[in-house]
This record gives structure tokens, C-alpha cells and sequence, in this order.
């Protein structure tokens, strides 16, 4: 079964194809500046040479035809036709308390994740565009939505209630949602796949930490609470964005700097966290390169974030009482060896011993980086958003065939 992959943002939409019999990766690809006379369309078949065209594409429509287009390009595709593709998951950033899972797109279903684009404006209406694009052209095929935060509805409600008016939680739920949750379930159970140890006798945190950055308790293989908030603005210190920070400095800085609502939004999104701290950028690997150079500025936003990581896993650790296994994934969490070893040096108190050579090792596939004798297995665990929506895309579209075969 071949299955296609799309995250749709407001003016991109980025696609991987999978061949399920092997989960291999046939080709994958990126449509950006979705809206504009100068579209850039970037194509990578595997083991093929990457084919990059500028051209006017209007829509998400328009996106979706010219993706079908390169992958049964005779030359540079993959598949002979579009009857070749089999089903397409798409990633849904927001499912509130609507879906625990993925499910089967249905005109019900959709209008679900409508009802939801409040809570998710900038990304949920995005998803929603690459929906209705994949069903105007390849009207029969099976479409599956996976939800960023579906993994974190097994919260109780004394990790997700805010402590704030219940009338706000009952009549807007206002409440902690959490991101990441496809990337967390994925290096969760497969973490516990590398220990041979079954994930639900686990207490495990996993760090997803990149430009969006949260750290999720996992006990016994669900989600127990996790970082980010209603929004993804909530946690941990991120490139641009606050993380954890009093309410108040919200009004107080409205009232100091004549801010507006939307003002104040985007400085907190956009203008803050390792940006504001380091002062020149927002991108890790600059500002352990600067602060390795005695950078004052880049030094603090590097000891910020590592405290704040290492405050989480702490904190979780005692919210799970005890803790057997911490999981570093994403962009920084994968590939800076300094970050690691700083966020641990501060959690020997656990138990928690970094072997300095596999720390250091350059490596993409998973491997244990804690020394032989710790009491707590540390791992690096290369996520796989896209393999994980495929794999809920499979199950659930050879669920639905199953089914309709017994009648």
C-alpha cells in the first residue's frame, strides 16, 4: 500500500510518499510560497536527484496537482499514475477534546476540525486547505487526519485544568492541550522498542527540542502531562517563542509599551526566548558557536534553555514518581552532543550517568548515550512525525477495507 503524506501550512505544504510494504520512503518534497507568482517546488525521489522548479501555483489546490504531477513525472516520479496511491494522512496541529486519535475523514469529521479553528487559527484552516485540495482532485481515495495533540488526551485533569474560572474550561475549554504528540508517541514506543522492555512499565520523558521545543511525562506509554499549554507557546524556552512566564507581564507590558493585543502575541511568539536572550538568533547551532566565542549573550540563552529542559525532566520525574528512561529528539535534541551533556551533568541526583564517547558519537539511527551504569537509560531517538502518520494512515484505512469485506 502506497500512502501519502501531507502537512499543509498556510502557504506551503509539504508531502513524503511511503511504500508500506517496507515503510520506505519513495520520494518526498516541499511546495512553499503557496499563493504566489514565484512558487518554489522542491522534489527529492529517493536515490534520484533533486528537481527544483519556480512557477506560479495559487492555491492548495493548485499545490496538490502539481505534487501528483512530479510524482508521476515520467522521469523524475515514482508511481505510474495516481490510482497508485492508496490513502493520505495529513497532519492536523489541533483536535481539542474532540479526537483522542486519528481518524477516517468524513464531512463530520471535518467539520470538527472547523469548529476548532479558534483554538488553532493559524494552523488548523492551513490542514483544512490541504483536505479539501486532495478530495477536489482525487475524490475516491481515503483520507486520514492525525492530530498533534491526540496523544495527550490521556491527561487527567489535574495536569490539563488550568486554575483558573471552570466556566472558562466549560464553555471555551480553556485548558492544557500539548504539541508534539505524534513525535512523542513515536519515541516513546520506540525507545521502548530498542530497551526490549514493554512501554507500559516505563516512566519516560521525552524531549523534543527544536525550534518549537516540550518535554512530555510518559507513563506506561500514554501521556501523562506535558509542556506546552493551549497554545504552543506554553513550556519550555524556545527560538522565538517565551515558554513559561508570569501572566502578569502580559497586561503590565501592554501598559508600559502601549502594546495591542496582537502586539504583545507576536512578541511572545515571535520576538522571544533564545532570539530575545542571545539578541542576534534564534537557531541553536549559531549560539553555541558564539558562546563557545565568549558571546555574553548567546552564553545566558544557552544556560536558560538547558535549565529550563533539565527543570522539566526533574519536575516530571517527581510527577511520575521515579523515572527509567529520558528521550532527546528533533533538531537540538538529536545533534547537539553540549546541550545534552549540560541538561544531564544537572541530574546526577537521578541516577543519570552520560557516556562522554556515545554522547559524542555522530550517528542518525537511535542509540543509548548513558554510561553503563546508570541507573536511568538516556537516548537519542530520531523522530519521525511523517512515518507515524503513515502508519495511523495504514492501520486505520485497512481497518475501514477489513470491515467493509466482512459486511
Amino acid at each position: 500500500m502506497n500512502i501519502l503524506v501531507i502537512n499543509a501550512g498556510s502557504s506551503s505544504l509539504k508531502y513524503q510518499l511511503y511504500d508500506m510494504a517496507n515503510e520506505k520512503v519513495l520520494a518526498k518534497g516541499l511546495v512553499e510560497r503557496i499563493g504566489m507568482d514565484s512558487s518554489i517546488l522542491t522534489h527529492m525521489p529517493t536515490g534520484g536527484s533533486e528537481i527544483r522548479e519556480v512557477r506560479e501555483i495559487l492555491d492548495h489546490t493548485a499545490a496538490v496537482k502539481h505534487m501528483l504531477d512530479m510524482l508521476t513525472h515520467p522521469e523524475h516520479g515514482v508511481l505510474s499514475g495516481s490510482d497508485e496511491i492508496d490513502a493520505i494522512g495529513h497532519r492536523v496541529v489541533h483536535g481539542g477534546e474532540t479526537f483522542q486519535e486519528s481518524v477516517l475523514v468524513t464531512p463530520e469529521v471535518k467539520q470538527k476540525i472547523r469548529e476548532l479553528f479558534d483554538l488553532a487559527p493559524l494552523h488548523n484552516p492551513a490542514h483544512m486547505a490541504g483536505i479539501l485540495a486532495v478530495e477536489a482532485i482525487l475524490p475516491n481515495v481515503p483520507q486520514v487526519v492525525v492530530f498533534d495533540t491526540a496523544f495527550h488526551q490521556t491527561m487527567p485533569p489535574t495536569s490539563y485544568m488550568y486554575a483558573i474560572p471552570t466556566v472558562l474550561y466549560r464553555r471555551h475549554k480553556i485548558r492544557r492541550y500539548g504539541f508534539h504528540g505524534t513525535s512523542h508517541a513515536y519515541v516513546s514506543r520506540t525507545a521502548a522498542e530498542f530497551l526490549g522492555r514493554p512501554v507500559e512499565e516505563l516512566k519516560m520523558v521525552t524531549c523534543h527540542l527544536g525550534n518549537g521545543a516540550s518535554c512530555t511525562a510518559v507513563l506506561h506509554g500514554k501521556s501523562y502531562d506535558t509542556s506546552m499549554g493551549m497554545t504552543p507557546l506554553e513550556g519550555l524556552m524556545m527560538g522565538t517563542r517565551s515558554g513559561d512566564l508570569d501572566p502578569a507581564v502580559v497586561p503590565y507590558a501592554m501598559g508600559k509599551e502601549d502594546l495591542t493585543l496582537n502586539e504583545v502575541n507576536s512578541m511572545l511568539n515571535k520576538h522571544s526566548g533564545l532570539l530575545a536572550i542571545s539578541g542576534f538568533s534564534s537557531d541553536m547551532r549559531e549560539i553555541t558557536e558564539a558562546m563557545q566565542n565568549g558571546h555574553e549573550g548567546a552564553h545566558l540563552a544557552f544556560d536558560m534553555y538547558v535549565y529550563r529542559v533539565r527543570k522539566y525532566i526533574g519536575a516530571y520525574a517527581a510527577a511520575m514518581n521515579g523515572l527509567d528512561v529520558v528521550v532527546f529528539t528533533a533538531g537540538i535534541g538529536e545533534n547537539s552532543a553540549i546541550l545534552r551533556q549540560r541538561v544531564c551533568e544537572g541530574l546526577t541526583f537521578l541516577g543519570i550517568r552520560l557516556d562522554a564517547a556515545r554522547n559524542e558519537a555522530k550517528s542518525r539511527e537511535i542509540r543509548r548515550i548513558s554510561a553503563d551504569d546508570s541507573r536511568v537509560e538516556v537516548l537519542v531517538v530520531p523522530t519521525n512525525e511523517e512515518l507515524m502518520i503513515a502508519r495511523d494512515t495504514f492501520r486505520i484505512v485497512r481497518e475501514r477495507t477489513a470491515s467493509k469485506a466482512n459486511g
